[in-house]
């Protein structure tokens, strides 16, 4: 099933010359976990905010093209009905964290769609173990680390029940630690609880392992749209726009890879392309 379809979106910001967007052309299923990557500057934050609303509801230009949610207009969808389908987490957890404490943090959505008292104490307990912290219901928020404050930032986007998750770069100031735990708990969503997952992301290990779609924009457009495997066994096209491909596929593509040995993304498929290197 086709939760999100993408035809022909352009988009170009006032006064700007180049559009931030060129036709562009996805589909995104049910309970996929797609990852979007791609250089500085290449339209991935702008595609975000096509998928939640924030344009054409709070940021103008000129748009083109049509994005359908589940068979309905993206752009006739006023901000709350989007947010019901489309949860999102941005990249600095501080500018989307707005309450004292986590359980009004988490609460703050429910409530602001009219969802019962006692629903929503449910859906405040479901969400918070989904992301790893129900330890955390009564801290504040200030004193949170940035790996935890991005799981409030996911849990509060979850309270809502969103189909799909829309993450912006959530890792970005997070170290390998923190990063790791940020997509463990997207694994769990995605793979436990059914929750379609696009993140838009810098890091190609993780994105590696876990995606099963990489969508790769450059200059605004789609270059690459293929499985992990098939994108980052591209190297020197990946090269030229500027996405720099997994260690351990990069060693890979140095001793050479064939049908028989296919590309390693993680570090335990490496370990066993090696071996078989050297049993040969």
């Amino acid at each position: 099933m086709t939760l999100l379809k993408i035809e022909n979106l352009t988009f170009s910001y006032p006064q700007s010359i180049q559009p931030a967007l060129k036709n562009i052309n996805l589909a995104i299923k049910k309970g996929s976990f797609t990852g979007i990557t791609g250089p500085t500057g290449a339209g991935k934050s702008t595609l975000a905010y096509c998928l939640n609303g924030i344009i054409p509801h709070f940021q103008g230009g000129k748009l083109g093209g049509q994005i359908n949610l589940r068979g309905d207009s993206l752009f006739t969808l006023g901000t709350a009905q989007i947010s019901r389908v489309v949860g999102s987490v941005f990249q600095d957890p501080d500018a989307q964290i707005i309450s004292a404490d986590v359980e009004q943090e988490v609460a703050f959505g429910p409530e602001n769609l009219g969802v019962p008292p006692e629903e929503i104490e449910q859906r405040i307990a479901e969400a918070l173990y989904l992301t790893g912290i129900s330890g955390l219901r009564r801290r504040p928020t200030t004193v949170l680390s940035g790996g935890q404050k991005q799981r409030l930032a996911i849990a509060a986007a979850l309270a809502v029940l969103p189909e799909i998750l829309l993450l912006d770069e959530p890792t970005s100031e997070l170290d390998p630690a923190g990063t790791e735990e940020i997509f463990q708990v997207l694994k769990k969503l995605n793979r436990e609880h059914g929750i379609t997952i696009i993140i838009i992301e810098q890091k190609t290990e993780q994105l590696a392992t876990h995606a099963d779609r990489i969508v790769v924009l450059n200059e605004g457009a789609v270059v690459m749209d293929d499985h992990p495997r098939q994108v980052f066994s591209k190297q020197q096209t990946l090269e030229a726009v500027g996405v720099r491909i997994p260690q351990v596929a990069g060693l890979a593509g140095m001793i050479g890879v064939n049908d028989r040995t296919p590309l390693p993304l993680t570090v335990e498929q490496a370990h066993r392309f090696i071996e078989r290197i050297l049993r040969r």
